[in-house]
């Protein structure tokens, strides 16, 4: 939890974390995903290859799902209900959850190496990214899905996400990052030399994209597709995960172990505070849990409660 923000009389920030409430470390690898249930639910994702839902308020496991053979890259939950995952086994996997059962609904194998990302468009689509160089395009009929199209990429693709309607932004391990519309089927432009980490993309405004690299953030126009700040960060690694707690103030973790708390500030981002060594090792997300906490899950295998 964040501690009330604070000015002092020249009107300056100041902010700091608590210590973190509770530790949860029934994952045996790193945990890579973490989502939040439309019922208030926590859910984590892990190399070790389980998908574990926690109790609202004990953060005891109520689920633990295991049915991929490979480690869980990103979760979701649909709008109507079904959670989905996808996997280095090459496959996308949905789930029916009620309570403290599940079943699975669909496997979905259509590509052919890593599924990195996957993501729920305001048109009902599900899209999914995978180091085979392609974004496959899925269609809902009754509660499942179907291929409707795919796309030929220059590289692996570890980020999608919606910027406006029948728009999505992606990245390619290559460097480049590309605007794609879904009406016209094709790239409507493309920034390159810009490294982004895995599952990192984050709209901090209508028209501003924050991508995370290494050592840095980079913020793009998504209006006028181009990159409008580079931030430097010193002392750090890849910049990770990114979540936002309000309209003003966003969390960032790296690869060190770090936390840092930025102000919105226009088109720039403010750092305000730093929590050095908030995990022993990389923090690969964080997690806004709507309640006033946020959540991180780490490659020291243990998810925390902030």
């Amino acid at each position: 939890m964040i501690k009330e923000i604070k000015k002092d009389y020249k009107g300056n920030i100041s902010i700091e974390l608590k210590t973190n409430i509770s530790t949860l470390n029934i994952h045996t690898d790193s945990v890579y995903c973490l989502t939040l249930l439309n019922d208030g639910r926590l859910t984590s994702g892990s190399a070790d290859k389980l998908i574990i839902i926690y109790h609202k308020e004990t953060y005891k496991p109520d689920i633990i799902i295991n049915e991929h053979k490979k480690a869980v890259n990103c979760l979701i939950q649909f709008k109507n209900g079904i959670l989905s995952s996808c996997s280095n086994d090459k496959t996308i996997k949905l789930f029916y959850i009620k309570q403290n059962e599940y079943k699975i609904i669909q496997t979905l194998n259509l590509h052919s190496n890593w599924v990195y990302k996957i993501l729920e468009l305001s048109n009902n689509y599900l899209v999914s990214g995978s180091s085979d160089k392609t974004i496959i395009f899925y269609f809902q009929e009754n509660i499942k899905y179907k291929k409707d199209y795919s796309i030929y990429v220059s590289d692996g693709v570890e980020n999608i996400i919606e910027i406006k309607q029948n728009e999505i932004a992606y990245s390619t391990d290559d460097g480049k990052i590309n605007f794609f519309n879904l009406n016209e089927k094709k790239n409507k432009s493309i920034i390159e030399n810009i490294k982004a980490s895995n599952n990192s993309f984050c709209m901090i405004r209508k028209h501003l994209l924050l991508i995370p690299g290494f050592n840095m953030i980079n913020i793009i126009n998504v209006n006028e597709y181009k990159k409008i700040r580079q931030i430097d960060i010193t002392n750090t690694w890849w910049i990770k995960g990114v979540c936002m707690l309000n309209f003003n103030i966003i969390i960032t973790c790296d690869y060190s172990g770090k936390l840092i708390v930025w102000k919105i500030d226009e088109d720039n981002l403010i750092l305000i505070y730093k929590k050095e060594e908030a995990h022993n090792k990389f923090i690969n997300i964080v997690l806004n849990l709507c309640n006033g906490h946020f959540a991180t899950g780490s490659s020291d295998n243990t998810i925390k409660i902030w």
